[in-house]
């Protein structure tokens, strides 16, 4: 697949301005340019925020109305439930709201729906049930705000229903006492992305501000919110950023058991938003997509040392499952595309029986990765199929099933990852209208892009310019590992690793500035490229550590040959 290369031209005065005024180097000073960090206060907000930097939890909607009622709750020793979701972002909201309503002297239940069982949000089932055992009040966390019918329902039976959400609504909310998202079309919260543990965060911080509590009582959650907000792969920008950012720092010295021993067993040595990503996150998740989304609740609320280290080793185990499953259904999908040439479709709609559930949106991710077409996977049982969508950019997903709403029993999700439901007898119907969808917003038109912060030189660049570059840091959704361009540069050695999957290279610049170059599923390129070839490459600088020695690496995305 073919990508196109776009390198930001920043303004160079504003650039040498920043990087006047801030004291920092001229690529940092471009990244930020690039990045629209040109004020002062976005400046220090972005490289040094502090918890000033939180924004009024006031100004989100029926902030007030949620923050009264359970006050009321708190007062009267209320019976009350969160219902929450299954992945990081619910495990971790539950968790933060759980803890801080508990520690206020309030017994909280919770309920987790079953991946497997029950799917994704509120079910009347669960309502039912929650209402005879004589709760009256329910608070949702990360999900509600598409329950229009089983809110309506709760309120029958006498259950009074909070939904905290981060979900985008539909054209009508649920009746609820309070719905408390940023994404509703009355906000005037000045940030709308945050997780949906990030909306939990400004509720505890709001009951906090009205029972005049000292700011430790939140910011001591801000460890177990960073890692449900990055883990939810929402923008790390403006306040998530701030979260991330000071949220890092209680990680590295967490007090929460489950975390730290999740840590541990996890193997990184470092502390930051890949470690989360890629150690933490999938154990957490694994959890929920295997059905067993109270172990991974458990091992955040439990001070149990021994029941914490049975628990984190049971999540690996989970993960080990979850990476079996994973391959399995990948390759049985990917025989499908091959076979009934469903790559030749706009959107990829790739059906299979007996797939699990829980791991269907990783392989979907995957696949699109691949094309670099929106795809959807879907498992049938019987005449349904429930099934997990994930986009590219430029294509709203969401907004594209919104419109086929006749051939669906549910769906719900954003613009680049869905969920839904859909009979056996609505799939061509469904498959036929996504496709006239996506010809009519020229999908075809749209290619992968490889957003290249600045043309670099290699006499430019030292162990201190790219040991700046960790200021940037926490890396994430909108706020990516910034990328360079290097021009003519010679191939002194070339060689494929690991049975040919990666790519290792050495190149010099004008003779004589020499650095090592690292491709990770790039190992094919080895078959079009010779030593002594003059190339361009497109990647991320880091520092790597081998036997006592360091060095700078090109971490390589793409490479062509110089013009």
């Amino acid at each position: 697949m073919n990508k196109k290369w776009e390198i930001n031209k920043p303004d160079e005065e504003i650039v040498k301005e920043i990087e006047n005024k801030y004291k920092i180097n001229n690529l940092l000073a471009k990244i930020l340019v690039n990045r629209g960090i040109t004020s002062k206060e976005d400046v220090k907000k972005f490289l040094s925020p502090t918890r000033k930097d939180f924004y009024d939890p006031y100004l989100m909607p029926d902030m007030g109305k949620a923050v009264d009622r359970i006050i009321k709750a708190l007062k009267n020793k209320e019976k009350i439930l969160i219902y929450g979701d299954y992945d990081v972002d619910g495990i971790t909201s539950v968790t933060v709201l759980k803890s801080f309503l508990e520690e206020r002297g309030l017994k909280v239940d919770e309920y987790i729906p079953n991946r497997l069982d029950e799917g994704y949000g509120l079910n009347k089932i669960a309502v039912e049930k929650i209402a005879k055992e004589k709760y009256t009040l329910m608070i949702t966390v990360d999900c509600g705000i598409s329950a229009v019918e089983e809110v309506q329902y709760a309120n029958s039976l006498g259950l009074e229903v909070i939904i905290t959400d981060h979900h985008e609504p539909g054209e009508k909310l649920p009746e609820a006492i309070a719905i408390v998202d940023a994404k509703r079309k009355d906000n005037e919260y000045p940030f709308r992305n945050l997780a949906g543990v990030g909306v939990v965060f400004k509720l505890i911080q709001a009951i906090s501000i009205n029972l005049n509590l000292d700011e430790k009582e939140y910011l001591k959650y801000l460890d177990i919110v960073c890692i449900g907000t990055i883990s939810d792969i929402v923008p790390l920008v403006d306040e998530n950023r701030v979260i991330v950012k000071l949220g890092l720092k209680l990680v590295e010295q967490t007090k929460n058991i489950g975390l730290k021993t999740i840590l541990q067993l996890s193997g990184y040595q470092k502390v930051d938003s890949t470690t989360i990503s890629f150690g933490i996150a999938p154990r957490i998740n694994a959890c929920g997509r295997m059905g067993h989304q109270e172990d991974a609740l458990k091992l955040f609320l439990s001070n149990d040392k021994q029941e914490v280290y049975e628990l984190a080793e049971k999540l690996n185990e989970y993960n080990i499952q979850r990476q079996s499953k994973e391959k399995q259904i990948f390759l049985e999908a990917l025989d499908k595309i091959k076979k009934d040439s469903i790559y030749n479709n706009r959107i990829m709609v790739i059906d299979g029986e007996n797939w699990h559930h829980g791991v269907i949106g990783i392989v979907a991710s995957k696949i699109t990765e691949m094309y670099f077409k929106p795809s959807i996977l879907l498992c049938f049982e019987g005449e349904e199929g429930k099934g997990s969508g994930r986009s590219i950019p430029g294509f709203d997903l969401h907004d594209a099933l919104s419109k086929c709403e006749q051939s669906l029993e549910k769906f719900g999700g954003h613009a680049m990852a869905i969920g839904l439901t859909v009979k056996k007898d609505k799939l061509d119907n469904l498959r036929n209208m996504l496709d006239e969808i996506a010809k009519e917003k020229q999908i075809d038109k749209i290619v992968s892009i490889l957003r290249i912060d600045a043309q670099a030189d290699l006499k430019d660049i030292d162990m201190q310019i790219v040991d700046s570059l960790k200021e940037l840091e926490p890396f994430g959704e909108e706020n990516k590992v910034p990328l360079f361009v290097f021009k003519n540069l010679k191939i002194d050695s070339i060689r494929a690793l690991s049975e040919g999957k990666h790519i290792k290279l050495t190149l010099r610049q004008d003779g004589k500035h020499l650095i090592n170059a690292m491709g990770f599923n790039l190992g094919s390129l080895t078959n079009d490229y010779r030593i002594g070839d003059k190339v361009d490459v497109v990647g991320s600088l880091e520092i790597n550590k081998f036997n006592g020695e360091e060095s700078m690496q090109i971490l390589l995305k793409d490479m062509m040959k110089s013009i």
